[in-house]
């Protein structure tokens, strides 16, 4: 039986927004979803609400796997900051939403690939912080703008030998794509840095515990480039893999 995946959504898109839609829209890129099927996995689309712990760890027992998508910044609020002025985009529903199903995730054993903001909220879930704004900061490279066309920036990333994102990339060094304007800063309970780029921004965290479930987060875009970037699509390839080996049955 193919994976089922869970997938939150971005907040709802206005009609105004969709040529011919006359009601507001739940979507994702597709470049996720293709990356996803690619590997044989299936997507569940769902909804961004707010959840309480026992409603999070419901839903998420329903599917073999999480994926948590890019998008706006998370309300600094949660990992105790007050926003500066760079921040964009917070939807409190979508926070909600998916702190609670990354934690539920963590307490069932659901394997979880998080990227780019769903990196952040794996983090900020594990009680790390962010760096808010890293964008044109004296001795950083350029890590691309998030929200517009053509913002991304390739960027070349060091992965730590042995740990799960090499063993899933098969490599140790990935040419990825970037455009994030925040970056992990203090890093979260019982998680580890496994990737960085090469001015030494975070890029890859994952579960300390070897014996630990899967669950990896990065900081790029894998799904970007894995059309035509076997590294990239095998990291979509080995979270299906697992998720399915793992799945809702062997949990229960």
């Amino acid at each position: 039986m193919r994976a089922l995946i869970a997938v939150p959504a971005y907040p709802l898109i206005g009609s105004d927004r969709i040529e011919r839609f006359n009601d507001d829209a739940v979507a994702v890129p597709a470049s996720y979803v293709r990356a996803l099927r690619r590997a044989g996995g299936i997507e569940a689309i769902l909804l961004p609400t707010p959840l309480d712990e026992g409603e999070a760890e419901s839903l998420v027992a329903r599917y073999d796997g999480l994926l948590l998508l890019g998008g706006g910044d998370l309300e600094p609020a949660t990992y105790g900051q007050d926003a500066d002025d760079t921040v964009y985009e917070v939807d409190p529903d979508r926070d909600a939403n998916e702190l609670a199903l990354a934690r539920a995730a963590l307490t069932r054993g659901t394997p979880v690939l998080a990227i780019c903001r769903g990196h952040q909220v794996l983090n900020v879930a594990m009680g790390g912080t962010l760096d808010q704004h890293i964008t044109d900061r004296e001795g950083l490279a350029e890590h691309g703008k998030p929200g517009v066309d053509d913002g991304s920036a390739m960027r070349e990333i060091d992965i730590v030998p042995g740990s799960r994102l090499a063993d899933a990339i098969g490599a140790t060094h990935v040419a990825g794509s970037c455009h994030h304007h925040q970056a992990v800063d203090r890093v979260g309970e019982a998680l580890q840095v496994v990737a960085r780029a090469d001015d030494g921004v975070v890029e890859g965290i994952e579960l300390a515990d070897p014996d630990g479930p899967w669950v990896v987060g990065v900081q790029w875009h894998p799904e970007d480039t894995a059309a035509h970037d076997p590294a990239q699509q095998r990291l979509f390839d080995r979270f299906v893999e697992v998720s399915s080996s793992t799945s809702r049955g062997a949990r229960a």
